[in-house]
């Protein structure tokens, strides 16, 4: 009786996840907002160009705001011959997992919003979901371009999602663990990207095709396929799908944070400076390579694409993986 007395009531709990929800999400909303307008001025300064000046001063800082207002009042167009109720759901179905990854991710020793044992596993798992509402969407829309960017995403996303997965097991390997904070732990003394540095390029091109960024954006690309599987999206339903992409971009950018750059750990003799400040640090370092990947590079052809995946990262991470087997028995 008196536990039941001295715990707190389920309505506080509740209170509770909506506030770290609510605050979780608006962390969100102002990264995708600095990102998109960090992706315009700095690929513009790279290419020798000014980009957004007007709205917000000299550095355009609330021109991304401005858009966000000019889609939302935007009309709300459903073409005649789509599947509605797929088309109106598919948004919804590519946005929800990029923000419930987000909730296993430790940007501190202390802040994380859910500390599950398998939170590795659960990032991989929740994160496909995504290719799912891309394709739903695609297909709802009754338009052929779309279709074939739907098609592609979806190629793409599972030829890669097995090289991406597959590089990180040396990482589970030597820490021992699928729970994020105990493999940031496990860096204490040495990041995992000089332990792992096959695994971590592999990483990372397998996360640019996932996040379908330069080079690898072929599922919306431009020139081809109008606009790829939003083409027929407009408003705050375009506005849902760009806010899965760059939601992703928040996770995949924190989340390499965690694997391979040590998470919240300090430099040797700088443990001074708070962790949230290095996790922070680490997380722009990974958010400017890239951007600055996508001024620097072209987009490449689509059986290339898929070629590199199955033959060359494939081979390559099975390889990463009894090489570090082979160590960590020697060592």
């Amino acid at each position: 009786m008196r536990t039941l007395l001295m715990s707190p009531p389920s309505w506080l709990h509740a209170f509770i996840f909506f506030i770290a929800g609510a605050a979780l999400l608006a962390i969100l909303l102002g990264f995708v907002t600095y990102a998109i307008l960090a992706d315009r001025k700095v690929i513009g300064y790279m290419q020798l160009r000014i980009g957004p000046n007007k709205v917000g001063g000299r550095f355009g800082l609330l021109q991304t705001v401005a858009d966000v207002l000019k889609l939302l009042i935007k009309e709300d167009t459903v073409p005649d011959k789509a599947d509605k109720p797929l088309y109106v759901l598919a948004p919804a179905i590519a946005f929800v997992p990029a923000f419930a990854v987000l909730a296993v991710i430790p940007f501190s020793a202390h802040l994380q919003f859910a500390d599950i044992g398998v939170g590795l596993l659960y990032y991989m798992s929740v994160s496909g979901i995504t290719t799912i509402g891309i394709l739903t969407g695609s297909w709802a829309s009754n338009n052929k371009y779309a279709l074939i960017g739907g098609m592609r995403a979806v190629a793409q996303m599972i030829s890669y999602e097995i090289p991406l997965v597959m590089s990180v097991v040396g990482v589970i390997m030597i820490s021992g663990s699928l729970n994020l904070i105990d493999i940031v732990m496990a860096q204490k003394h040495l990041a995992f990207v000089i332990m792992q540095p096959l695994g971590f390029i592999i990483f990372m091109i397998a996360a640019l095709a996932e996040l379908s960024r330069t080079p690898f954006d072929l599922p919306e690309a431009e020139s081809e396929l109008v606009a790829g599987y939003h083409t027929e999206y407009s408003g705050f339903r375009w506005a849902f799908f760009m806010l899965s992409e760059y939601g992703y971009m928040f996770g995949m950018s924190a989340l390499t944070t965690v694997l391979f750059l040590g998470g919240w750990l300090p430099i040797p003799g700088l443990g001074f400076i708070p962790g949230i400040i290095w996790f922070t640090v680490k997380f722009m370092l990974v958010v400017f390579f890239l951007v600055w990947l996508r001024a620097t590079l072209p987009r490449i052809r689509a059986d290339h694409l898929m070629e590199f995946a199955w033959k060359v990262l494939l081979p390559v991470a099975l390889a990463n993986i009894f090489i570090t087997a082979l160590l960590k028995e020697l060592f």
